[in-house]
């Protein structure tokens, strides 16, 4: 069995599907990614397989950098998207921006 690139917690898994989630925010140790990368997703739960993406882009960012925008392509509200952030990387303040697209 293939092992996945990345995980998603199964609560994004019908955004990202619906193709409404287009970034994530990740921790240092996942900024290796790049433009062109193709990954195998999973839930972050069981990791099961879900789908397929490719990274547009990777670009460092702030806490304090996050604007609507991000929240949009993350479809959530920025309070909550900072929220979520603190609450997944509570000792973390440097973070990479990877913009992802569907491929299946």
């Amino acid at each position: 069995m293939q092992s996945n690139d990345i995980t998603f917690y199964q609560r994004f898994e019908t955004d990202i599907l619906a193709g409404r989630k287009t970034i994530t925010i990740r921790d240092k140790s996942e900024s290796h990614f790049k433009a062109g990368d193709i990954l195998r997703v999973g839930r972050f739960e069981d990791n099961q397989y879900f789908c397929t993406i490719e990274v547009l882009s990777v670009s460092p960012i702030t806490i304090d950098e996050l604007a609507e925008q991000h929240a949009k392509q993350e479809n959530m509200r920025l309070d909550e998207l900072k929220e979520v952030i603190k609450t997944i990387y509570p000792n973390e303040s440097e973070f990479w921006v990877i913009e992802i697209r569907l491929v299946n």
